[in-house]
């Protein structure tokens, strides 16, 4: 019988070790020869525990924070941490929960009696930092459903128990970090040591935020920049889902096994037009001449845009609907990157003078032939007839830069109005897990992909950190420029995308790169039964995505 096997890792290199011998110790041997902040490992393509025992010649596949695996384990295990350190520093009567995600970090809600101060704060990243430079480890406990669902009953924690019983496997995994037990829908870290990038900052009301580095720069954690308006879109729309009696997903399922999701449909659509309605009514208040509309991928700027046009309508203002993609540079004529290759995301590739006299002369009253931008041949046509508006129409444009003055530089700021829309999802799976809005995007990308484009999952994740990057530049740091933020997100669209996602994400092989994204997305769906598309109403933002918009 052989004793010794060979682990092959990094480039090629090897060493022989014991057989049954642990990853975790053989990561401790060979940890100087990886040089990085490793916090997972792979097997032919898969995320193991680090603990697993070896048991034959294996490459070991270690991966860091600067992927998308490693990034979304990093924040799973600084929310575990958080959440022993308070324990720590007041008592396990003090609850936690983890609100929504927020920029470059996630908003964290603190139920206590005492008012956490600033010295509080210091006193618990001083906890955390113990925690961390401890090395401690977060054991993995794989227990029967019916023991891990009494756990959460026996500590009050209902919606979790809910969770658990709706899972279809008789065995659930759960992590123990010291007296702690949680669990957060993907593998965690194996020891608290590489989770020492963080920063806690203290907002009013027993408000914090978690912040830790992002894919795009991993070396350091971001200065946290404060979004007022986006906490209050979430706070309004919490404050909406308890009214109606479903903050947490396992209530939408409820409703979903008794019959009355129709019900839940339609009150979230009624909920969405009404918000388009005050925004109308706002506009027209403001006695504005432009609306500029932006949000990042997927966030459902058309349906949104073309709905306000219609409300605005109802209210007896004309509109004229422009897209900034139609004064794209030719392509010839377009900036390139650093590798050759055209950047269409940057403001440089706008003919921002036409488009600056062209919107001036409508408002004067003038013929404009308006352009229409050729994919295909990367060149501007022209409408056939030119287009004159009204002396009371408003012009709504919809773009990737409208959010940022220097778009409209020959337009006097009294005159505009700025929206930024994004699908902030309220909902929570539990208090500890919330509803990433990158993740809800990024599927409802994926379907929409798929279905208009042909695109496998694997493409669309492939391209997605692209499509981040240049959100990250050239939205978010002029969305506090808004003048209102819309969440487009329904808070029971995630059961009916399922239906359209499971397909095409268990259709990712697991040799492609992105297998263990798919894996975890699948996962995070499971939280949600399956609802049938056919209560959605065909001018639902929904239906951009899916398919069926009198929109499209």
């Amino acid at each position: 019988m052989k004793d010794n096997i060979t682990i092959t890792y990094l480039d090629n290199k090897t060493i022989n070790v014991p057989k049954d011998t642990r990853i975790i110790d053989i990561y401790d041997i060979i940890e100087k020869d990886i040089n990085r902040n490793i916090i997972g490992v792979k097997i032919e393509n898969e995320i193991v525990d680090m603990y697993t025992k070896i048991k034959k010649d294996t490459y070991l596949d270690f991966f860091d924070t600067n992927t998308i695996d490693g990034y979304k384990m990093y924040q799973a295990g600084l929310k575990f941490v958080l959440e022993v350190a308070l324990n720590k520093v007041f008592g396990n009567h003090i609850e936690i929960t983890f609100n929504h995600s927020i920029m470059r970090g996630i908003h964290v809600r603190v139920i206590s009696d005492k008012i956490i101060s600033d010295s509080d704060i210091t006193t618990i990243k001083r906890e955390m930092d113990n925690i961390i430079s401890a090395n401690k480890e977060i054991s993995k406990l794989v227990v029967l459903k019916k023991e891990a669902c009494n756990y959460y009953k026996k500590t009050n924690i209902l919606e979790k128990a809910y969770n658990i019983h709706n899972e279809i496997n008789e065995f659930v995994t759960l992590y123990k970090l010291e007296d702690k037990i949680n669990y957060f829908y993907m593998e965690m870290p194996a020891r608290t040591g590489v989770l020492n990038k963080y920063d806690l900052v203290n907002l009013d009301n027993n408000e914090l935020v978690l912040l830790f580095p992002t894919l795009q720069e991993s070396s350091s954690v971001p200065t946290y920049v404060h979004y007022q308006k986006v906490i209050d879109v979430f706070r309004k729309e919490k404050e909406w889902l308890n009214n109606i009696g479903v903050p947490f997903v396992y209530q939408i399922n409820q409703k979903v096994m008794d019959g009355n999701i129709s019900d839940i449909i339609r009150m979230a659509e009624v909920n969405y037009d009404n918000k388009l309605f005050d925004t109308a009514k706002n506009i027209i208040s403001r006695k504005v001449k432009y609306v500029m509309i932006s949000g990042p991928s997927s966030s459902g700027k058309t349906t949104t845009t073309k709905k306000l046009s219609l409300t605005l309508e109802a209210l007896g203002i004309k509109t004229l609907t422009i897209s900034v993609d139609d004064y794209f540079k030719n392509r010839d004529d377009s900036p390139k990157n650093p590798d050759g290759t055209y950047n269409f995301e940057c403001l440089e590739a706008i003919d921002v003078e036409t488009l600056n006299k062209d919107l001036k002369d409508l408002i004067l009253g003038k013929e404009v032939l308006l352009p229409i931008y050729n994919f295909k041949s990367g060149k501007r046509e022209y409408q056939k007839n030119p287009t004159k508006l009204d002396n009371n129409a408003i012009i709504l444009m919809e773009g990737l830069h409208c959010l940022n003055d220097n778009l409209t530089p020959e337009i006097s700021k009294k005159d505009k109005y700025l929206i930024y829309l994004s699908p902030f999802m309220p909902i929570n799976i539990d208090r500890h897990n919330y509803i990433s809005t990158t993740d809800l995007r990024l599927i409802r990308r994926m379907i929409r992909d798929n279905r208009t484009r042909g695109y496998d999952v694997s493409k669309t994740i492939d391209y997605w950190q692209s499509v981040r990057n240049g959100e990250e530049k050239y939205i978010f740091p002029y969305l506090d420029r808004a003048d209102v933020i819309l969440n487009t997100a329904l808070v029971y669209e995630l059961g009916v995308l399922k239906v359209f996602a499971e397909p095409i994400l268990y259709s990712v092989l697991d040799t492609s790169p992105y297998y263990e994204e798919a894996r975890r997305l699948i996962k995070f769906l499971s939280s949600y039964f399956p609802i049938t598309s056919e209560y959605v109403s065909n001018n639902s933002v929904l239906r951009e995505f899916i398919g069926g918009s009198i929109f499209e």
